[in-house]
């Protein structure tokens, strides 16, 4: 039991100073890039925190690690300022920014939707002018059906008035032309009659002075 309980101490002593080993980074912290894995080697350049460096190699010896930022430039850091993940403020600017794109892109989407609300009701507006109309159209359809069907009735209405009516012209010709006759015969009636006058006056003049003398010649002879 004494040789477990022991190994089990050490694991715990073991165990509590890794975790005092650990260690973070402030997000403030600016760490220099140098040229070699000393302090007595150069300073590249100044490299702030949250900046992305491509690992090289590791020098576990020194403490020191080989890396490359993004512009190309290669050197030395303190590996104990390396982190997995970047720094806080990093990580709190890109998502304020993500925040900031998402604020803008519902803002653009609620704009849109007013816009399509907005369409919206003009496009019903513009269905119920369109039904309004549509009902007139239709009742000026069925007025000009029934105006049609009427001048069908009177289009057969006038062509039997026609047909009449060219009856009663040839009635009227007819007509005219007894008319006309009866002028011509009443006039011929009315020229016998008036020769007819003129003779029997001529007559009467001829015989009345006649009878006259006769009249005269015998009371003479009396």
């Amino acid at each position: 039991m004494r040789p477990r309980f022991l190994v089990l101490c050490l694991l715990a002593l073991a165990a509590t100073a890794a975790d005092a080993q650990t260690r973070y980074v402030s997000d403030r912290l600016e760490i220099t890039l140098r040229s070699g894995t000393s302090t007595q080697h150069s300073i590249i350049r100044m490299l702030s925190s949250g900046t992305p460096l491509e690992v090289l190699e590791s020098d576990d010896a020194s403490g020191y690690t080989r890396v490359r930022t993004e512009a190309g430039t290669e050197g030395w850091v303190l590996s104990r300022y390396l982190m997995d993940e970047p720094a806080a403020r990093a990580q709190l600017a890109a998502a304020t920014t993500r925040v900031q794109a998402l604020t803008a892109q519902v803002a653009e989407l609620e704009g849109r939707l007013r816009e399509v609300t907005g369409e919206r009701g003009a496009l019903e507006a513009e269905r119920s002018g369109l039904g309004t109309e549509l009902d007139e159209v239709r009742a000026e359809l069925e007025r000009i059906q029934r105006v049609s069907a009427s001048a069908l009735e009177l289009d057969k209405v006038n062509r039997e008035l026609r047909t009449r009516l060219a009856s009663a012209e040839q009635v009227g010709d007819g007509l005219r032309m007894e008319v006309a006759e009866l002028k011509r015969s009443s006039q011929r009636d009315w020229f016998l009659a008036g020769a007819g006058v003129l003779v029997a006056g001529l007559l009467a003049g001829l015989i009345i002075p006649r009878l006259r003398l006769g009249r005269r010649s015998r009371w003479g002879d009396l």
